[in-house]
C-alpha cells in the first residue's frame, strides 16, 4: 500500500497492485495449507499449520488481509460452518492487526493469534459444534480453549518463530 500527501496535506492511500498480489498469495497459501492438512487443521484437537502465516504482519500490511481471506476461504471450504466462517475469520484478522502491533517485539509477534484464537476457537467448538472433552465437566469451554490454544502455541511459536527468523533474513522480499 502506498501512502501520498496532496497538496492540503491530506494523506491518501493506494493499494499497489504488488499489495493486491501480496495478498492474494498469502490468502492462497494459508487456505491450500490448511485444505491440504484438513485433518489436523479442524477439530477440538488441531493444530493448523497456516496459523504460522500469521506471524507475516511483522514483515507485511498485505498480509493482514491475505490471512483474513484465506482463513474465510479455508472455513468456508472446510467446515462450512457459519459460525466458525464468521467468527474465526474476523479473529484472525483482529490478531493480524494485533500482531503488526508488536512487529519491534518478535516474541510477542505469535502472541495476538494464540490468544484470540484460543478464546474465539474455543467459543465457536463450544457453542458452534457442541464439541467438548466429557471429562472437562462443568469446565468444558475452557477445555476447548485450552486445546485451542496448545494447537496455536505450536503453530505460532514452535513452527511460525522459525519460519519468522528465515524471513527475517530475507525481508527484502517484502518491500
Amino acid at each position: 500500500m502506498t501512502v501520498t500527501k496532496t497538496e492540503n496535506g491530506k494523506r491518501t492511500h493506494a493499494i499497489s497492485l504488488q499489495y493486491v498480489l501480496e495478498a492474494a498469495v498469502i490468502g492462497g497459501i494459508y487456505s491450500a495449507l490448511t485444505l491440504l492438512l484438513a485433518p489436523i487443521s479442524y477439530g477440538l484437537v488441531q493444530v493448523r499449520i497456516s496459523e504460522a502465516l500469521t506471524l507475516l504482519p511483522r514483515f507485511s500490511r498485505a498480509s493482514i488481509p491475505g490471512l483474513f481471506i484465506g482463513c474465510f476461504l479455508a472455513n468456508l471450504l472446510g467446515t462450512g460452518n457459519m459460525m466458525d466462517i464468521v467468527a474465526g475469520s474476523l479473529a484472525t484478522l483482529v490478531a493480524a492487526f494485533c500482531s503488526r502491533k508488536f512487529k519491534d517485539k518478535p516474541w510477542l509477534v505469535p502472541l495476538p493469534p494464540v490468544l484470540i484464537n484460543a478464546v474465539v476457537i474455543g467459543l465457536v467448538l463450544f457453542y458452534g459444534y457442541g464439541v467438548a472433552p466429557e471429562a472437562a465437566g462443568k469446565f468444558a469451554l475452557l477445555a476447548d480453549m485450552a486445546f485451542v490454544g496448545i494447537g496455536q502455541l505450536v503453530a505460532c511459536y514452535v513452527l511460525g518463530m522459525p519460519l519468522m527468523k528465515l524471513l527475517e533474513r530475507h525481508k527484502q522480499i517484502f518491500a
